[in-house]
């Protein structure tokens, strides 16, 4: 479904500047890009703790915020081990991204981020299809879902970037990474 408040012309310059974003791979730094990047900031409900982060993670002159990094990275750790690890910067951006081309103001409902090895191993014995060398290991993914937004449209808002893999869980989540380019 496109979100009609979204027009055609927001949709391109999104897609664009995203895309371009994404695909430079590295921090965003400098004022140069300010005007056209899409705002840094992610509103998130983490579904296994019950936690919630309203966060501008990146400043209007495109430097990182540490203190709101090590928000997220805390709010995307494994609810299993408790552990937390750096979030690669790439993910996060490709997530706000999808999340800003969906339309304004989403709360994006973390299913997964970062995943320990000890939470990795009990899923695949209880017959999860989980990669045993899955990136969620090394903070590199991120399964979601944003309320009211159907996962089709996500999906297919990830694929328009061609940025990293983007898996596709009918009815539950779409996964997200900052490897390369592929589909499931």
């Amino acid at each position: 479904m496109f979100h009609s408040f979204l027009s055609r012309r927001t949709f391109l310059k999104a897609s664009l500047v995203g895309a371009s974003l994404l695909l430079s791979r590295g921090a965003f730094s400098g004022a140069a890009f300010a005007d056209d990047m899409p705002e840094g900031r992610l509103l998130l409900y983490n579904i296994h703790t019950n936690e919630r982060l309203d966060v501008t993670y990146r400043k209007p002159s495109g430097e990182y915020d540490p203190q709101a990094l090590t928000a997220l990275n805390w709010i995307m750790r494994c609810h299993y081990s408790g552990k937390a690890v750096d979030m690669d910067v790439r993910v996060i951006e490709f997530l706000n991204t999808v999340s800003r081309m969906a339309g304004p103001d989403n709360e994006i409902h973390i299913i997964s981020g970062y995943r320990s090895p000890e939470y990795n191993q009990l899923l695949r014995r209880e017959g999860h299809h989980v990669a045993r060398n899955s990136m969620h290991l090394k903070g590199r993914a991120i399964d979601f879902n944003i309320p009211r937004v159907e996962l089709a449209f996500l999906r297919r808002t990830a694929l328009s970037l061609r940025y990293g893999g983007v898996g596709y869980y009918p009815g539950d989540f779409v996964h997200i990474d900052s490897g390369r380019f592929r589909t499931w």
